[in-house]
């Protein structure tokens, strides 16, 4: 499939796998680009060495195109940046708005600039600040979350930029990649799907309770740090639930002090980026603790394979996925669905404005 994500970033398929902390590394990445997606590297758990060698390891794996997520609120996001420049990293995707300059710097550097965001408004700055292309994200995706549903939101961006856009939140299978064509997108993004295939490290018990979840297992809470984010229901989010502020902040210091030791940071480094963190999402003193646990509360679960005391990010679409493909696998099952679909369709008019 010839789309415009597909000439923006050199990939065969119009096929992104989400950055995700501790799940996304360059196992699962590599796995992605040499099934022909656009693999990203989660880095917002890494130092920067750690992000340093995690590239060169890819590079080592593979010659494909594959891309970045970074932090635009860190404070040493320019730094990452560089990285990805001096090391020819194809694409830079972000959770948050990144500045105009860093755009421009990335941009200058001929790395492609791609934010996600939750709201057309976040969509046009992005857009008017030189970003290449945007992800969308709608409600029904994993980890921080919005409240408009994919199928509102989408069409409202694809009418509001000039650039490519590619769709996220619910998407599993070929279905959904028409279903994104057809709306404007060229091309959809997954994070859930691509954590639950045998190329993911993910531990063996925790896609074991990704599988078994139904529809009302996946909920939003803000109780983990402070803001809306779309988990897996477990003992550990049902305490946080019933917890009282005195609690969590007490539990929010002490993941703080544990992120701390594993990532290297000093207390004025998770000072700074808790300002940064403030300001960015114009949070409380007490959201910015509360958003301490994440990093430590995801790496029991993802990385510790403690289900009933870590945090599962999960989009809704866990609940209709049954199996554990390689990525390989998933990749060349939705691109033969979508073809299969495309064929069936010979009448069917899709907006090519971004293909």
């Amino acid at each position: 499939m010839d789309t415009a994500l597909t000439r923006l970033t050199g990939v065969r398929h119009p096929v992104v796998q989400t950055g995700m902390g501790w799940v996304a590394g360059p196992r699962l990445v590599t796995a992605v680009a040499r099934a022909g997606g656009l693999g990203i590297l989660g880095s917002a758990t890494m130092t920067v060495p750690q992000l340093r060698c995690a590239i060169r390891e890819i590079r080592e794996r593979t010659d494909r195109p594959f891309g970045v997520n970074l932090r635009a609120d860190a404070g040493d996001a320019a730094e990452r940046a560089g990285i990805l420049a001096a090391e020819g990293v194809r694409v830079a995707s972000f959770g948050l708005a990144p500045s105009r300059e860093l755009i421009a710097r990335l941009r200058d550097a001929g790395v492609v600039v791609m934010p996600t965001v939750g709201a057309r408004r976040h969509a046009e700055k992005v857009a008017a600040w030189g970003a290449d292309a945007v992800l969308v994200q709608g409600a029904e995706g994993g980890g921080h979350t919005g409240e408009v549903a994919t199928t509102v939101l989408l069409p409202q961006v694809v009418d509001a930029v000039d650039i490519p856009v590619v769709a996220a939140g619910g998407f599993h299978d070929g279905r959904g990649l028409v279903a994104a064509l057809a709306y404007g997108a060229c091309g959809i993004a997954m994070g859930t799907r691509f954590l639950l295939t045998a190329d993911s490290t993910v531990p063996a018990p925790v896609k074991a309770a990704y599988l078994a979840a139904s529809a009302g297992d996946v909920i939003v809470t803000r109780k983990v740090d402070g803001l809306p984010h779309r988990m897996l229901r477990t003992p550990l989010v049902a305490s946080l639930e019933r917890a009282g502020p005195v609690r969590l902040l007490w539990r929010a210091l002490r993941q703080a002090a544990a992120f701390r030791r594993v990532s290297g940071l000093g207390w004025g480094g998770l000072l700074r980026d808790g300002l940064a963190l403030r300001r960015a999402r114009r949070l409380g003193w007490a959201q910015v603790l509360l958003a301490a646990n994440t990093p430590m509360l995801l790496r029991a679960a993802m990385v510790e394979g403690r289900v009933d005391s870590g945090v599962m990010a999960a989009g809704q679409v866990a609940a209709v996925i049954e199996d554990i493909p390689s990525c390989a696998e998933l990749i060349e099952g939705i691109v033969a669905e979508a073809a299969a679909i495309l064929r069936g369709w010979p009448s069917l008019s899709v907006d090519r404005r971004y293909a």
